[in-house]
């Protein structure tokens, strides 16, 4: 028996596509949205991306100038002091005849290797003084291993002299202070025009390696 399509039916056929055809529009309209979105977030993750290697490039580059001024003020510190030494370390009853800058010692035999900033010497005492900024925890136990190494190497050389230990800084904190003089090193710091040298005393003694 042949089935005849009624109006309702019709009808019901043109609901159901205008809806189909609406939804692949709004789906099309939906992917545009879409990939225009992704097209956005590229462009931002690439301009962010040069703005990371910029912002890289810029910290690098303030690294390398601030790196270069602290070793040039370093050296100028280091200019300041050290010839003044013999004269401020004379107030503390040391005759010092000799002095010494960026003085390396090495034994390669012996597996020791040191670099001094300023070597003062004399017949019965050296005094080796490390010049730092701010002289951190760090430096201190630092130079203390310093000092250990050069006993070691004037012992091998039958040099029997008393080596004492100084730390110079352009700005000591308190506990780093403390922790130095407690250490046995003489701390050395600007006072005014000039720099003052703390000796420790008290509770403290001078270290003699």
């Amino acid at each position: 028996m042949e089935t005849t399509q009624t109006v309702d039916e019709k009808l019901d056929f043109d609901k159901v596509w205008a809806a189909i055809q609406a939804t692949n529009e709004q789906l099309k309209e939906t992917e545009r949205i879409i990939r225009e979105a992704m097209k956005e977030t590229d462009r931002i993750v690439k301009e962010n991306a040069i703005q990371l290697k910029e912002t890289d490039r810029q910290m690098k580059e303030t690294d390398k100038r601030v790196g270069a001024l602290t070793n040039r003020f370093g050296e100028m510190v280091e200019y300041m002091v050290v010839p003044n030494l013999v004269a401020k370390f004379r107030e503390l009853q040391f005759e010092f005849e000799k002095t010494h800058r960026d003085t390396v010692i090495a034994s390669k035999e012996h597996n020791i290797y040191t670099e001094v900033d300023a070597f003062l010497e004399n017949g019965d005492k050296v005094m080796i003084v490390e010049i730092k900024n701010t002289p951190s925890v760090d430096d201190i136990d630092d130079h203390v291993k310093r000092m250990e190494k050069l006993r070691a190497y004037a012992d091998l050389h039958n040099d029997r002299r008393a080596y004492l230990g100084a730390i110079a800084g352009v700005v000591f904190n308190d506990s780093e202070k403390t922790y130095a003089l407690k250490n046995g090193f003489y701390v050395i710091e600007p006072s005014g025009d000039t720099f003052t040298i703390t000796e420790p005393a008290g509770k403290y003694h001078p270290h003699e390696w």
